[in-house]
């Protein structure tokens, strides 16, 4: 195991890309520049709150012993072959063009070479301004870092592709934050999360390079991010090739997204990765009651464009904005296909996905009507969607009554339910039983199916809130518990948490609802 301090770190993309070597921290216009150096500001102290152990050996990094060690994870040290810049890069925002954004509160710090000979990107968000920081500070607050460390871990053991964190510090300083952009604002106590990744390469950066005319810039860098994150893509045709397979990767992580009831509540263009990654935590939520009009992101309302349902017709939408960003290297008559290709490769995947949280042997053309109406019931019923398909997996292979029905759904169940949604659920679930009864598998390797695809613990935002209350207040039992939950989502073993939301935290700030504020 290396120490942060001790290892040669490497600087590729600097090496490579044009970039503002000036250090100046003055928010502007980088024309031209693919980054700006940009030195962390300095905390009054850094304090360590979170380590994760396994993602510490994976990268083959010994855990910080002394201050010295820990204050780079704070930004106030850097080892002597760091590097820190910001990524400079553009997007859509809400549907409209946003133009340049850049990184405005992370910092790589250098590229790290893991055990396995592959490289990540150390970089810590919350660090202090930077060229692209605009009004803002460049700081995080407590409760968005401690949302983020947890959940970009929480992902990774659900099997979702993500970004990692490797630890969350605390900066023994207050930030001055208007959680919901009220006129309300109040300092809160300041934090900064290490996030690891191969590449924080976002749709963004190709669409800024497109935007400004730079097309020997776009060119470079496409062909660098295929050679150096899709080296099997050679030849004349690898544009598109590279192109179709990020449709496919963001298919399939929409696809995931939606197989644990996951909310990004942002999809902009620039938080979307071409490595296919869940990229950039902000007013993001798991489903508790199953709605497909849910967004968490006040910022998001009144039109939801965000919304729970509406994410995989969105991921679409992004490729588009990335498509038409890489017009000047490819023909359009090429990119329209690959762009189009995006439906059947969703449908096909989301079927599949669906298939086995239901635990059916195959899918066929009638299975995806049943799919349909456990959609139309679900949307109708809003039961808590973790909980309804944990108890799927152990529905008796025969029930008699629609009270008998309604009976064993009754802890997913946030309200009563009328005679007519009574009888919804009770014609879902005969259907659903008669085609159980029709598998060509057995009923143990069903259920091992879905024990797999359906998650039976995800970090509620009330969890979350709990968790940061407690930490505010010198209590950090709950947030201990929820990192070693998080760790087996698919266990029983952390059942004190399987548990539909409570009723104070419907409408409480922070545990339903929340913003871009961090």
């Amino acid at each position: 195991m290396k120490s942060l301090s001790s290892e040669n770190y490497k600087k590729e993309f600097i090496s490579t890309f044009p970039g503002d070597e000036s250090g100046d921290l003055t928010p502007r216009q980088t024309p031209g520049m693919l980054y700006s150096k940009a030195i962390p500001t300095p905390v009054e102290k850094v304090t360590l709150l979170a380590w994760s152990e396994e993602l510490a050996t994976e990268l083959g990094i010994g855990k910080p012993v002394s201050q010295q060690e820990v204050d780079i994870l704070g930004g106030n040290n850097l080892a002597s072959t760091m590097h820190p810049y910001a990524a400079c890069y553009a997007g859509h925002q809400f549907g409209g063009w946003a133009g340049q954004l850049g990184d405005g509160r992370a910092i790589t710090l250098g590229e790290w070479e893991a055990p396995n000979n592959k490289y990540f990107e150390l970089q810590l968000k919350g660090a202090g301004p930077t060229p692209y920081s605009r009004r803002a500070d460049g700081r995080a607050v407590l409760r968005s870092s401690v949302r983020e460390y947890l959940m970009s871990e929480a992902m990774h053991y659900l099997g979702v592709p993500t970004t990692r964190a490797l630890s969350l510090v605390t900066t023994g300083e207050p930030v001055l934050r208007d959680m919901f952009y009220n006129g309300n604002a109040a300092y809160e106590a300041g934090a900064i999360v290490m996030r690891v990744a191969p590449s924080f390469l976002r749709f963004g950066n190709f669409e800024l390079l497109n935007a400004r005319k730079e097309t020997d810039n776009l060119r470079q860098l496409v062909d660098w991010t295929i050679s150096r994150y899709y080296p099997h893509l050679t030849g004349e045709g690898k544009v598109i090739s590279w192109f179709k397979e990020i449709v496919e990767r963001t298919a399939s992580l929409m696809v995931e997204w939606q197989r644990v009831g996951f909310v990004h509540g942002v999809m902009n263009t620039d938080n979307m990765s071409v490595l296919g990654l869940t990229i950039d935590y902000g007013p993001y939520s798991f489903l508790d009651d199953f709605d497909p009009d849910f967004t968490p992101n006040t910022t998001d309302l009144p039109g939801k464009r965000y919304a729970f349902g509406k994410q995989p017709s969105i991921g679409y939408w992004n490729l588009g904005c990335l498509a038409a960003a890489l017009l000047p290297l490819v023909e359009k008559d090429q990119l329209l296909p690959a762009l189009e290709s995006y439906k059947e490769v969703y449908w096909g995947k989301y079927y599949a996905m669906m298939g086995k949280k239901l635990g059916l042997d195959h899918v066929s053309k009638i299975d995806t009507d049943l799919i349909a109406q456990f959609e139309k019931t679900l949307a109708a019923l809003k039961p808590d969607m973790t909980i309804f398909f944990q108890l799927l997996i152990e529905l008796p292979l025969h029930m008699g009554s629609t009270q008998e029905v309604k009976e064993f759904f009754k802890t997913s169940l946030y309200k009563e339910l009328s005679t007519e949604e009574q009888e919804m659920l009770y014609s879902l679930i005969v259907n659903y039983l008669d085609r159980l009864n029709k598998n060509t598998i057995t009923r143990q390797y069903s259920q091992k199916l879905m024990r797999e695809a359906n998650p039976r613990f995800i970090l509620r935002n009330y969890l979350l809130h709990q968790a940061i209350e407690g930490l505010e207040k010198g209590e950090p039992d709950l947030f201990e518990k929820l990192q070693q939950a998080l760790k087996e989502p698919y266990s029983d073993k952390f059942d004190e948490f399987f548990t539909t939301r409570p009723d104070w935290a419907s409408q409480k700030a922070g545990c339903s609802m929340l913003s871009c504020s961090s």
